[in-house]
C-alpha cells in the first residue's frame, strides 16, 4: 500500500511546477517531519486533465520521482498542511541584525569541526558578527569575498543585481537567470545540493536559504564552510531587509542601498498611483501544472496581489500553496485570473485547459477575457524582479491608473 501511494504521489507532483515542488519539498526538509495524509484540498481526479499538458521547459522542472532519495520523505498520496518546524522558530534571534565583535573572521583560518568557534581564529584583529537566520553568529568578512556559492534561485539574482556575478562560482540547477549563470558550475538542486561539489569550489561565503536543508546546511558549518541562511519573506517589504543583508555580508552595502532605494522608488509610485483605489478586482492564481494550485493567505505572492489592488479569493487558505476545488473557484467568481508560467506555451496550455474545465463558462474572468500570464519564475522567487511582477498586476488589475483604458 506504501509503494502504491509513493508512486501516485510522486506521479501527481511530477507535472506540478518546479516552484510548487520546491515549496513543498522546503517545508519537508526544515520541519523534519513528513506531509500529513489526509483529504487533499482540490481537484478531484475527475477534473483534472485526463492527458497533463508539459511545457516545452519539462527538462528543467523539478527532479521527483520514485528514484530520487527526498521525494521518500513524503508520506501518504494526500497533502494538505505544511506545518513549520518549532525548532526553526525558537533557533532565531528576535534581533536577527544584531551585530558583536569577536575575534577574527572568514577567510582568516578555517575552523575544524572539532574546534569551537574561537578555537580556529587568530587571537589578534576583531571583526563584527551578524545573526543568520539561524540564529547563528557569522563574522562578517573584512572585504567581498572572492568565491560566492548560492544556495537558491532568488539569492543569485539578488547576487548579480549587487554587481556579484563575477564573483559567483556555484549555483543550483535552478538558477537560470541572468542568462550568465548558464556558464557557473552547478552544485546541485536546492534539497539535494552536492556537498562534494561544494567543497571543491573552495568558497570564501555559502549563502544558504530557508528551503536548503538544515542538516545540510548545519554539516555545512561543522565542516568550517562560512555559510549564511537567509529566509523568505511573506510581504514585499521583506525584500529590502533580505537585500540589505546580503549586501552587508557581502561587504557591498552601498550597492544594496541602491539596489533597495530603486525597487523603493517602483514600488512607492505603485502605491501612489492605486492610492484610495476603490474598487479591488477579484483575483485567483493559477500555478501552471495539474490541478487548480493558487497561493494562500501566507504566500507573499498574495500580499503582491493586496499591493496591486486587488482581493486574493483564496487569501483565507492559512497555507502558502494549496489545491483549489473548481467548484470553489466557480463560486469565487474572480474578475481576473492571472496565470504562472514559464513560457507562453504554457501560459496557452494553462488557459485552454482552465476554459474547457465544466463550469468555467460563467466565471466573471472567462467572460471578460481577463486571463493573464505571469512570469512564473519572477513572481516565484523573492528577489529583484517581484517589483516588475507587481507593477504588471497592478497595470493589469487597473488600467486607468496607468493610463490605459478600464
Amino acid at each position: 500500500m506504501r509503494k502504491q501511494a509513493t508512486r501516485k504521489r510522486d506521479m501527481h507532483l511530477r507535472y506540478v511546477s518546479p516552484v510548487l515542488a520546491g515549496l513543498i519539498l522546503a517545508a519537508l526538509a526544515f520541519s523534519g517531519l513528513p506531509l500529513e495524509a489526509g483529504e487533499r484540498q482540490g481537484a478531484e481526479p475527475s477534473e483534472r486533465p485526463s492527458a497533463p499538458f508539459r511545457s516545452d521547459s519539462e527538462g528543467r522542472r523539478w527532479e521527483i520521482s520514485g528514484k530520487s532519495d527526498f521525494s521518500r520523505d513524503f508520506a501518504g498520496p494526500g497533502l494538505r498542511v505544511l506545518r513549520p518546524d518549532p525548532a526553526w522558530s525558537a533557533s532565531r534571534s528576535p534581533l536577527p541584525d544584531a551585530t558583536a565583535l569577536v575575534p577574527g573572521g572568514p577567510g582568516s583560518q578555517r575552523i575544524s569541526p572539532s574546534q569551537s568557534p574561537r578555537e580556529g581564529l587568530p587571537a589578534l584583529g576583531l571583526a563584527q558578527v551578524v545573526v543568520d537566520d539561524f540564529g547563528r553568529p557569522f563574522p562578517l568578512p573584512a572585504r567581498t569575498p572572492e568565491r560566492i556559492v548560492s544556495m537558491a534561485p532568488n539569492i543569485t539574482e539578488i547576487l548579480f543585481a549587487l554587481g556579484l556575478g563575477d564573483r559567483v562560482v556555484g549555483v543550483t540547477r535552478f538558477c537560470d537567470y541572468p542568462p550568465a549563470t548558464g556558464a557557473i558550475r552547478r552544485i546541485g538542486g536546492l534539497v539535494d545540493p552536492s556537498m562534494e561539489v561544494v567543497r571543491s569550489l573552495d568558497p570564501d561565503l555559502v549563502v544558504a536559504f530557508r528551503g536548503n536543508p538544515r542538516r545540510l546546511v548545519e554539516r555545512m558549518g561543522k565542516l568550517g564552510l562560512p555559510v549564511f541562511v537567509c529566509d523568505i519573506g511573506e510581504g514585499l517589504e521583506a525584500l529590502f531587509p533580505l537585500i540589505q543583508r546580503i549586501g552587508r555580508i557581502t561587504r557591498t552595502e552601498s550597492r544594496a542601498a541602491g539596489l533597495a532605494a530603486d525597487l523603493r522608488r517602483r514600488l512607492d509610485a505603485v502605491d501612489a498611483a492605486l492610492k484610495d483605489v476603490a474598487l479591488r478586482p477579484k483575483v485567483f492564481v493559477l500555478l501552471h501544472g495539474q490541478g487548480l494550485w493558487t497561493c494562500g493567505g501566507e504566500s507573499y505572492v498574495d500580499d503582491l496581489i493586496a499591493r496591486a489592488g486587488g482581493t486574493n479569493v483564496a487569501s483565507f487558505l492559512p497555507k502558502k500553496w494549496a489545491l483549489y476545488k473548481r467548484e470553489r473557484i466557480i463560486e469565487d467568481d474572480p474578475d481576473v485570473v492571472f496565470i504562472l508560467a514559464r513560457s507562453p506555451g504554457d501560459f496557452a496550455a494553462g488557459r485552454d485547459w482552465l476554459l474547457r474545465s465544466a463550469g468555467m463558462g460563467g466565471v466573471a474572468a472567462v467572460t471578460s477575457g481577463r486571463i493573464h500570464d505571469l512570469d512564473e519564475d519572477a513572481a516565484s522567487r523573492f528577489g529583484p524582479r517581484l517589483v516588475d511582477v507587481l507593477d504588471r498586476v497592478a497595470r493589469l488589475l487597473h488600467p486607468e491608473r496607468f493610463g490605459g483604458t478600464g
